[in-house]
């Protein structure tokens, strides 16, 4: 009878556990296995078409990733490489390496980057300073470097011969089959770099390497970086036990950028021998990307002047050094710098904003226009691939909604005749085959957590390569049912243009409910999707607790166009919260909000955001929690401050009414401001400096610090302190 009522009582609690789902924790937000299930990065199919490989993280440990693949012609999955094989302790990075991955928005430990050959028989992996050489055949990795340094920007050369990377400022090539070893540049060191991206490049330009192999494995196109005109600034980078000072060259908008050069070196040549092209005489300018054109003898880079409305993609013999304008972009505003660039026999594929949305455009090798292959009033996201037997272009975009990114594809033979190839409402984001014959799709909607599945490219599923189904062994199965499905919704701006909104609104609860208006607000982002967040299980936590969570995107964000961009231009502040406030405006009219009960909670631009909307509309905003905020934009760098808000120089005034400090005399709400003590990124200095300032007001406010955190304050533990910081705060405020 025990033994039976025992039975019964587990089939009871097995049962309620599907009738009646979980609330989720903050506590379950932060833990293994990660709510969001399997999730593949990195995907890539292999050259010959025959294998899908990725880096997946642990069930046990999702911060440790090791390689994996998928085989077309099994159809079986298994881990290729085990990193824990090769590596099981903490990585010691350089700092060098650490600020790398900062830029890239790489987290975690293990194996985190991978490359494939041109053959597509062996794969390379830097892992803790080191390079590893894996061949299929032997299935066993080998580790070719074995110095004190730290190698960086780990690369094949095109043909698979050659491996290549930075150390100590330098250059080195590795040939694969005798093992030796190469400098091509030793006067490296201190304030001169070779083959390295200097810092606005990284973070702001999205370049993160130095140097390009032209395909046939002859010769090097590479940059000499001096950073000696940029300003030194000594941070405090403060750790719970010990305080490092860092002299970093941070280039404040306004002051001198690098000296970048740009040359030309034969590999099979003397080290150090390098043959330097003239960018002209102006060389306060942006080296924003580097090609090698098919026929290996010309090398293309795109020069962007200071003021960033000029963008140029300039041609370069590679013998001669003569050079030739092959395009030019122009803008009253700002230029924005893409990816979209793909070279063909004849002519090449270029993406341009020219009739305001970012569209695919065919050019000959004289720069002579073709034809414009998309157009519309809608954006495409990126070129992905193309066929060059069928003349078939594939690319991701927007043209069926903003809120989602689809597959598409256009033939050059038949200029703005787009098919659809993505299946599935949702966000798609692809990586194809070199021929352009098959393609990954890393799917997700606002459920849904990310799949993935092999696709042929007329977009028919071949198979999965991991389903995530959230079924009863998925870790978000239990909470899935008591997940509140957001709203989406538009309203007007100002001046006639549509603003896209979200918000999550609390089931079961009597009475009028609080609001929190998440805010990020600057360019660049697009927070309005419909994909898949691991931030909305914070937004679901606090929907679940009775809070009404609200975010809209405002005039200037990302993939809408420039003219849903240009309003914030020399405006930054201003024209964003406009917006946020016609959306807490429209809040306010539901029945079940609480119209003297909103709060406001953003990062970085948002934290930036947070504070101005607490400072200039205290009458709307009781409540704030701002996270590394921008507070003074001259505290910022060169190519993204004055991108947007032009040069301080010229403009003073304008860099005046786009800080905080202004505005302070107006908080009469709680405001939390939380800042990483070693943040490399948007410096510590914006918050001290306002702290600083409210304290000589007289405002009272709150500070969270966290010793040792750069600007995205990662990790397991110091996540869940912050989180429940947040939501407690909010709690005893709101």
């Amino acid at each position: 009878m025990k033994q039976f009522i025992n039975i019964l009582l587990v089939a009871l609690m097995a049962l309620s556990s599907v009738v009646q789902a979980e609330k989720i924790s903050l506590e379950r937000i932060y833990s293994d296995p990660s709510l969001s299930g399997k999730t593949p990065r990195n995907l890539t199919v292999s050259p010959d078409g025959q294998r899908a490989t990725y880096i997946q993280s642990r069930a046990d440990d999702y911060n440790r990733y090791d390689l994996w693949e998928y085989n077309v012609q099994s159809g079986k999955r298994s881990m290729l490489v085990d990193s824990a094989a090769l590596m099981s302790g903490e990585e010691n990075l350089s700092d060098e390496e650490k600020a790398r991955r900062e830029r890239l928005r790489i987290y975690g430990k293990g194996i985190l980057q991978y490359t494939w050959s041109a053959d597509g028989k062996a794969l390379m992996f830097p892992l803790a300073g080191d390079v590893y050489y894996y061949q299929l055949s032997t299935k066993k990795a080998v580790k070719l470097t074995n110095s004190e340094g730290f190698a960086t920007d780990v690369k094949f050369s095109p043909k698979g011969n050659y491996i290549s990377y930075v150390l100590d400022q330098n250059l080195y090539i590795i040939d694969i089959k005798s093992g030796k070893t190469k400098a091509l540049t030793t006067l490296g060191g201190g304030n001169i770099k070779f083959a390295m991206a200097e810092f606005v490049a990284q973070e702001e330009i999205d370049r993160m390497t130095g140097y390009w192999w032209s395909g046939d494995e002859s010769k090097i196109a590479l940059t000499k970086v001096d950073m000696s005109p940029v300003e030194v600034v000594t941070r405090n980078e403060i750790y719970a036990d010990s305080i490092k000072l860092v002299d970093q060259r941070y280039p404040f908008a306004g002051t001198p950028n690098v000296n970048i050069e740009l040359g030309i070196m034969d590999v099979n040549g003397k080290t150090d021998d390098i043959r330097w092209i003239d960018m002209g005489a102006d060389k306060d300018i942006y080296l924003a990307r580097g090609h090698w054109l098919p026929n290996n003898k010309t090398f293309s880079y795109q020069w962007q002047n200071r003021t960033q409305q000029l963008l140029e993609l300039r041609f370069v013999n590679a013998k001669t050094l003569e050079q030739q304008v092959v395009i030019q972009e122009k803008s009253d505003t700002w230029v924005n710098i893409h990816d979209s660039l793909k070279y063909l026999d004849d002519s090449f594929i270029w993406g341009s904003e020219r009739d305001g949305f970012h569209h695919l455009y065919q050019f000959d090798y004289k720069g002579k226009l073709i034809a414009q292959l998309t157009k519309g009033d809608w954006v495409v996201d990126a070129l992905k691939a193309v066929n060059k037997k069928t003349g078939d272009i594939f690319f991701t975009g927007r043209k069926d909604t903003p809120l989602e990114s689809h597959v598409y594809k256009v033939n050059l033979n038949k200029p703005n005749q787009i098919t659809r190839v993505s299946k599935r409402d949702g966000y798609h984001r692809v990586s194809f085959s070199k021929d352009a014959s098959i393609y990954l799709d890393s799917y997700s909607n606002i459920m849904q957590p990310t799949q993935v599945s092999l696709h042929k490219a007329n977009g028919q599923h071949i198979t999965w390569m991991e389903e995530n189904k959230v079924d009863k062994d998925h870790p978000f199965y239990s909470y899935k049912s008591d997940f509140i499905k957001p709203r989406f919704g538009t309203l007007k701006a100002e001046d006639g243009q549509t603003l896209y909104y979200r918000i999550f609104e609390p089931v079961g609860f009597e009475g009028k409910r609080p609001v929190i208006n998440f805010v990020y607000g600057g360019p660049g982002s697009q927070q309005i999707t419909n994909s898949w967040s691991g931030r909305n299980a914070l937004f679901q936590h606090l929907t679940q607790k009775g809070y009404v969570v609200f975010t809209l995107d405002n005039r200037g964000s990302a993939n809408r166009g420039k003219k849903f961009e240009d309003p914030i231009y020399k405006h930054l502040g201003d024209v964003e919260l406009k917006d946020q406030l016609t959306g807490i405006e429209y809040v306010k009219t539901l029945d079940f909000v609480d119209p003297e009960r909103i709060g406001i909670y953003g990062h970085s631009y948002g934290g930036y955001m947070t504070i101005m909307g607490m400072f200039k509309a205290p009458d709307v905003y009781k409540v704030g929690v701002s996270g590394s905020p921008v507070t003074d934009w001259g505290l910022y760098d060169t190519h993204y401050t004055e991108r947007f808000a032009g040069h301080p120089g010229n403009n003073n005034e304008d860099y005046d009414i786009s800080n905080v400090f202004q505005y302070a005399d107006g908080l009469s709400g709680d405001l939390l401001i939380y800042h990483g003590m070693a943040d490399d990124n948007v410096l510590f200095t914006n918050s001290t400096k306002l702290f600083k300032h409210l304290q000589d007001l007289g405002k009272t406010f709150d500070v969270m610090t966290y010793p040792g955190s750069k600007h995205s304050i990662r990790g397991k533990k110091t996540g869940l302190h912050l989180a429940k910081t947040i939501v407690r705060y909010f709690d005893k405020n709101l």
